[in-house]
């Protein structure tokens, strides 16, 4: 534990070093701390032997989600994507559930130990995917905008929707299982919607009415501007978990209520908690290989490898050529979009709350399947997300103007991914 805080720091800094060099290589900032923490963790030297039950690894994880989830449902505008919602819609309300479906199938057929509830359960925890861990694909400006921004809300939106449902059949596991009544379970569940969902409208209000009062009379200074949303994304969490409610459902709501209440000026106010965000991401999957990854990886076994596998192919692919049916989609499309469904922090998060909150009777089975196909992602989607744009940037190109396939060459509303303000101020400067 010494020296845990010393290894982080060094990370950070190695990383920051050579991030330009890492940029549009194969290599993303993501693995560089992945590997990192691996190497410091106990499996490998022990710098970082922090308890995987522990507050530390639980506070970073939530804090870091917090911030994200605040972060991305404040730069959805729905307004803006009514003209063009095909896309993010289709992988939402179609290819979200039966990624569930299908992934709980799979693990019911391969860890024939797990009641359907558990199977359910894993599923959910790798259902939410993290376009952060494809920046090249949702920043390649040669892509398809239609393509881009369906990927980014997409991944914007299904982890705020994958908390709630994590509860539930976190609820309907620990019932089967005879760890809690129909009655106990049916509360928590209750109370961690409502309260959550409460806790978020108050604090979303509050901070979109700052901006409306205090900011529109330039009450503000720059600098403070750029904290309401970190603190916002804090009240909402607080505000939520003193009730007994979700943080996480507190902060995606109130992220969406100030999107919505405060416009362009939440743009303005996004570069303090978006850089905020991106190194406590990557201080998360540090964390994530020393704590989780790294010492699983030898009890990894052929069933959970090849649910690894299957979870980023077949189970993701198959419901988004599903969800495309009838839209037009060329062939290299569907697999793209299929392909680019990245497991990241989502997953992670809600792996240390199953740790933490979860007395299921296999529970370690759960979380070793979530370990490996979450590392497995990060190396997978990181090493092609660069050369796979590009190859299909070409592809699209191909076609003379006006001549491009007519689903993919519909324009879409812009939707800034997290850091894309920040890169684009720096590149401009």
């Amino acid at each position: 534990m010494k020296w845990a805080l010393v290894c982080v720091a060094l990370a950070v800094l190695a990383v920051a070093a050579v991030s330009r060099r890492l940029s549009g290589t194969p290599v993303t900032p993501a693995m560089a701390f992945l590997a990192i923490g691996v190497l410091v963790g106990p499996a490998v030297t022990d710098g970082v032997d922090l308890s995987p039950t522990g507050s530390t690894v639980r506070t970073l994880a939530e804090a870091t989600l917090a911030i994200v989830l605040f972060g991305d449902a404040s730069r959805i505008r729905l307004t803006e994507l009514r003209h063009e919602f095909t896309v993010p819609l289709r992988l939402l309300t179609i290819g979200l559930p039966l990624t569930i479906a299908f992934g709980a199938a799979l693990a019911a057929l391969l860890f024939g130990q797990l009641m359907f509830t558990e199977a359910l359960v894993l599923a959910v925890l790798l259902a939410p995917t993290d376009a952060a861990l494809g920046q090249a694909v949702v920043n390649e400006p040669r892509l398809p905008s239609r393509i881009r921004q369906g990927l980014n809300v997409e991944s914007g939106l299904n982890d705020g929707i994958c908390v709630p449902l994590l509860f539930i059949v976190l609820a309907a596991a620990e019932v089967d299982s005879s760890m809690a009544s129909d009655h106990h379970a049916l509360t928590i569940v209750s109370e961690e919607i409502g309260y959550g969902v409460l806790g978020g409208i108050g604090a979303g209000l509050l901070v979109s009415a700052i901006i409306a009062t205090a900011g529109r009379r330039g009450l503000i200074e720059g600098a403070w501007l750029q904290v309401i949303p970190v603190a916002g994304a804090a009240l909402a969490y607080g505000l939520a978990a003193a009730l007994g409610g979700s943080g996480f459902i507190a902060a995606f709501v109130a992220g969406a209520l100030f999107g919505a209440l405060a416009g362009d000026a939440s743009d303005a106010s996004v570069r303090f908690s978006e850089e905020l965000g991106n190194v406590l991401d990557g201080v998360t999957f540090l964390v994530f290989g020393a704590v989780l990854l790294g010492p699983s990886l030898n009890d990894l076994t052929w069933a959970v490898v090849a649910y690894a596998v299957l979870s980023l192919t077949v189970v993701r692919m198959l419901p988004v050529a599903v969800a495309l049916l009838r839209t037009g989609a060329r062939a290299p499309t569907v697999a793209f979009l299929g392909w680019f469904g990245p497991r990241g922090l989502a997953s992670i998060v809600f792996a240390v709350v199953v740790v933490e909150e979860s007395h299921l009777p296999h529970v370690n089975t759960i979380l070793l399947a979530t370990y490996a196909t979450v590392g497995l992602s990060v190396v997978a989607h990181g090493a092609t997300a660069a050369p796979l744009a590009d190859r299909y940037a070409r592809w699209f190109q191909s076609h003379a103007r006006g001549e491009e396939p007519p689903m993919e060459r519909v324009p879409a509303a812009p939707h800034r991914t997290r850091g894309t303000v920040v890169a684009a101020e720096r590149g401009g400067s």
